[in-house]
C-alpha cells in the first residue's frame, strides 16, 4: 500500500535536502523521493515593487548564477518598456551575450572543477570528505589548477560588464548600463595575470580529451548510472542551432520525436503547467499536451546537445558530434552521467562564442538603448548553465508588480531527479537493505549530475547536506541517517 509524505514547513535551511525511501512487503524498494524543504518565496514578495527593480533583486535568488537571473529578468522587463529582443540595439545584445557566456562557462567551471571531478575522480565510495576540491588539487593539482583560472575568466567577464562579479548591474530596460573600453577587452585577448581567451579554448579542449578518457576507463558504469529515458527541453534558434540566450522553445521525447516544435518563448503558458507535491516546495513543470506523467522534461547541457541540430562554432560542434558517436550514435542520449561530457563541450562551445565577441568592435559601441511602447506583461527565457530559465511579469498601470512566474532550471529537472534517487535507492538496497556512506553518496553523484541550485548550495566543497529515511511498507521508519555540511554521517 502507498503512503504519501507530507514534509511541514519546519526546515527552512538553506540547501538542505530530504530522501525518503519506502519498502514494499517484501522489503523491496517500492518508491523514493527527493524533498525539498525550503521556502524562499520570490515570486510573492517581489509584488508591489516596481519593474525596474526586478533585475537587481532577482539576481539575490543565486550566489552563483546571478547573471542568469538578471538577464532573464531584463528579458522580460525590456518587454514591459515596449523592446522585443530583436529590437535590442545591436551592441546591447552582444554584451549581454559576452556576459551570459561568461556567466555559463565560469559556472561550469565551478561544477566540473570543484563538485564532478572529485567525484569522478574518487568514486562515490570514498569519504565524503575525500571528495571535494582540496583533495582533487593534491592529487591532480594541474587539473585543479585550470579549473581554479577558467571558472576566474568567466568571472572577470562579468566583472568587466557588470561591475563586479557577483550581484553587478548591467541590463537596464531596453538595453545595458554602459558598454567595455579598449582596455577591458584586450584584456582578455592577451596572455597576462589572467590566461586569454585563447587559452581557455585550449584548455577546455584538453578537458575534453580528459572526459573521453576518462569513460574509456569507466565506461560500465557511466553507461548505467541512473539512466533512464526522458523528455528534453531547450532553446534553438530559428535554423535548429543551439542558443543560450534566445530563441524558441523546442521539446523531444527520449527516442528523438518531437513534442514540442519549436514555439516562442512568449507562448510558454500555452503549452506547459506545474504540478505540486505535499512532500516538495519545489514544482514538476510538464507539458499539457502530454500530461503530468509522461510531460516532464530534462534540461541542462545535456538535454541541450540532445535538443539542437547542431552548435554554430566549430570546435564545440565536432566535440559533439564525437560525444553522440561514442555514444553509440544514438539520436538522443538519456545516460545522466554524460552530463558531464556535455557541460564540457558547452564551455568550449561558450569560449568560442566569447572569443568571436571579444574580436567584434560593436562591444565598444555606446548604443546601449531602445525605448517603445509600454505594455502590462513581459516574459523573459533563458538558457542557464542547469537549463531552461523562465521569468513572467505581469504589472498594473503604474507600473509595479502584481503578478510573478519563476520556473528555474532545477524545477524542470525536479522529476528526473526524484526518478535518480529512485534508481540509485533501488540498485543499492536491492544488494544491502540499510542506508549506508556508499549509497548516500551515490545519492549525491546521481543528483550533482543536474547540478542543481537548491539555493545553490550544492557549490561547496562537494558536500550535500541530506537526510536520509528508510520505511517499511507500514510506514514505520526503519533507519535515518544524516550527512552534515561538514560530511559527517550521523546514523
Amino acid at each position: 500500500m502507498s503512503r504519501k509524505i507530507v514534509i511541514d514547513p519546519v526546515t527552512r535551511v538553506e540547501g538542505h535536502g530530504r530522501v525518503t525511501i519506502h519498502l514494499d512487503a517484501a522489503g523491496a524498494v517500492q518508491d523514493a523521493f527527493f524533498h525539498i524543504v525550503e521556502f524562499r518565496g520570490f515570486e510573492r514578495f517581489i509584488q508591489g515593487r516596481p519593474y525596474w527593480e526586478v533585475p537587481v533583486l532577482v539576481q539575490r535568488l543565486c550566489g552563483i548564477c546571478p547573471v542568469s537571473h538578471h538577464l532573464a529578468a531584463a528579458k522580460a522587463v525590456d518587454q514591459l518598456v515596449g523592446v522585443d529582443p530583436e529590437w535590442l540595439s545591436s551592441p546591447a545584445t552582444k554584451l549581454r551575450r559576452l556576459l551570459h557566456y561568461g556567466q555559463v562557462f565560469q559556472s561550469h567551471a565551478l561544477h566540473f572543477f570543484y563538485l564532478a571531478a572529485p567525484d569522478l575522480l574518487f568514486g562515490a565510495d570514498a569519504p565524503a570528505a575525500q571528495r571535494n576540491v582540496v583533495a582533487l588539487a593534491g592529487a591532480d593539482k594541474e587539473l585543479a589548477r585550470k579549473g581554479i583560472l577558467m571558472r576566474k575568466f568567466g568571472q572577470e567577464i562579468i566583472r568587466a560588464i557588470a561591475g563586479k562579479r557577483i550581484h553587478g548591474v548591467a541590463a537596464i530596460p531596453g538595453g545595458m548600463y554602459r558598454t567595455l573600453t579598449a582596455a577591458e577587452r584586450d584584456y582578455f585577448l592577451k596572455d597576462g595575470d589572467l590566461p586569454s581567451i585563447d587559452t581557455m579554448i585550449e584548455w577546455s579542449k584538453g578537458m575534453l580529451e580528459f572526459i573521453r578518457h576518462y569513460h574509456d576507463q569507466h565506461r560500465a558504469w557511466l553507461d548505467t548510472f541512473a539512466s533512464y529515458p526522458t523528455g528534453h527541453l531547450a532553446l534553438v534558434r530559428p535554423d535548429g542551432a543551439l542558443d543560450l540566450y534566445h530563441g524558441r522553445l523546442r521539446a523531444i521525447d527520449h527516442e528523438g520525436r518531437t513534442t514540442l516544435a519549436d514555439v516562442p518563448t512568449d507562448a510558454y503558458a500555452k503549452y506547459f503547467d506545474e504540478a505540486v507535491e505535499k512532500w516538495s516546495y519545489m514544482k514538476f513543470p510538464y507539458l499539457k499536451s502530454l500530461g503530468r506523467e509522461k510531460g516532464w522534461n530534462r534540461v541542462g547541457p545535456l538535454a541541450r546537445l540532445n535538443v539542437c541540430d547542431y552548435l554554430p562554432t566549430p570546435l564545440a560542434e565536432q566535440a559533439r558530434k564525437e560525444m553522440f558517436a561514442y555514444a553509440g550514435g544514438n539520436r538522443v542520449i538519456n545516460h545522466t552521467m554524460y552530463t558531464h561530457w556535455a557541460r564540457l563541450v558547452e564551455m568550449l562551445h561558450c569560449a568560442e562564442v566569447m572569443r568571436d565577441l571579444l574580436l567584434d568592435p560593436e562591444i565598444l559601441s555606446d548604443d546601449l538603448q531602445r525605448h517603445g511602447r509600454s505594455r502590462l506583461e513581459g516574459i523573459g527565457i533563458i538558457e542557464a548553465p542547469r537549463g531552461t530559465l523562465t521569468h513572467h511579469y505581469v504589472v498594473d498601470e503604474k507600473g509595479k508588480i502584481i503578478h510573478c512566474n519563476l520556473i528555474v532550471s532545477t524545477t524542470h529537472n525536479n522529476e528526473a531527479m526524484n526518478r535518480a534517487v529512485r534508481w540509485v535507492a533501488r540498485e543499492r538496497l536491492s544488494l544491502q537493505p540499510e542506508i549506508t556512506e556508499g549509497m548516500l553518496n551515490e545519492v549525491e553523484v546521481a543528483i550533482r549530475a543536474y547540478d542543481p541550485c537548491l539555493s545553490c548550495a550544492t557549490h561547496a566543497l562537494g558536500k550535500m547536506p541530506l537526510l536520509a529515511e528508510l520505511y517499511d511498507c507500514e510506514g514505520n521508519c526503519l533507519q535515518t541517517v544524516t550527512r552534515t555540511s561538514s560530511g559527517h554521517l550521523d546514523a
